[in-house]
């Protein structure tokens, strides 16, 4: 979770299978549900954003974060308002341990940061991912965003209702797009020194959505 630090936008060259406009508040909650995520709405999710900050579109990809707090309401709270020095929302739904999805924000949200534009050309062409190794492409307005609550410490457990419902929220934004489970990456395969999220593997939760979306 975190704002970039610049507006730039994506390389000129990069279009393909993986642009595309962002669906609205509405296609966004439908998608959700139709792949049987249990949905909670918070507030008014549809017009809490970051907008105006910079733009938020034509979205590639799904990026996956944990959260490191505790506690299902506390935690919806801070992707929601954020903390000092990082206004929310930090995301666009939090996927608690039991599996629900929290709706908090909806457009430009600061959560993935300025990351390795090789990487987004490699999520647009739905290519294997090189090392980041350069913060210098925003990805808040191109990623679709879902922290995910854990400690992130590699000890606390992810219960098989969270993995669940984290490959079936990152498939119905694939499945809306037409885009394959290479478009769904961790904050740590786009930003140098992320860890998150951390205790299963992205390549892991590729092959669910895989599967999902088979």
């Amino acid at each position: 979770m975190n704002e970039a630090g610049s507006d730039r936008g994506p390389p000129d060259d990069q279009n393909g299978g993986g642009m595309a406009s962002p669906m609205s508040a509405g296609d966004f909650l439908a998608a959700l549900t139709n792949e049987g995520v249990r949905v909670t709405q918070v507030g008014d999710w549809r017009h809490h954003n970051r907008n105006h900050k910079g733009p938020w579109g034509p979205v590639h990809g799904v990026m996956i974060h944990h959260t490191v707090t505790s506690g299902t309401q506390e935690t919806v709270e801070i992707c929601r308002d954020g903390f000092e020095g990082l206004p929310g929302p930090l995301c666009h739904g939090m996927i608690a341990k039991d599996g629900g999805l929290h709706l908090v924000g909806y457009g430009r949200a600061n959560h993935a940061g300025l990351g390795d534009d090789d990487v987004l050309r490699a999520v647009i062409a739905e290519k294997a991912l090189p090392a980041d190794n350069e913060a210098n492409t925003d990805g808040n307005r191109a990623f679709y965003g879902f922290e995910c609550e854990n400690l992130g410490d590699g000890e606390d457990p992810w219960p098989e209702a969270q993995l669940d419902a984290i490959a079936r929220a990152a498939a119905a934004m694939c499945r809306h797009h037409g885009w394959t489970e290479r478009s769904v990456i961790g904050h740590l395969e786009w930003q140098p020194g992320k860890v998150d999220p951390r205790g299963f593997t992205m390549a892991e939760m590729r092959d669910r959505i895989h599967e999902r979306l088979k």
